[in-house]
């Protein structure tokens, strides 16, 4: 019973740092913009702005991005047929 407990928590370990890693992974891969360039953004009609915060970071937060649209990243198909496919996200 205690090397089932053990392997099982070796194994939950194991897939919690692979499942941090493989997001830290795509946080260094997604592109990023300063407010800087975002503000000289603001007002274009071509840019769409998608707040993906999740529950209480979004609705703790006091900034929001005015015309910004809330979706959850969780439900990516939901939503992502309302925008323009020949749009190009970054």
């Amino acid at each position: 019973m205690k090397i089932k407990l053990s392997a099982t928590l070796v194994v939950t370990l194991c897939l919690t740092v692979v499942g941090i890693s493989a997001l830290a992974a795509l946080a260094q891969e997604a592109p990023r913009i300063t407010k800087e360039e975002l503000k000289e953004m603001l007002g274009n009609p071509d840019v769409i702005i998608i707040d993906l915060r999740l529950g209480r970071d979004w609705e703790n937060s006091e900034l929001r991005i005015e015309g910004a649209l809330k979706e959850d990243p969780g439900n990516l198909n939901s939503w992502l047929s309302k925008f323009p496919k020949e749009k190009h996200f970054n």
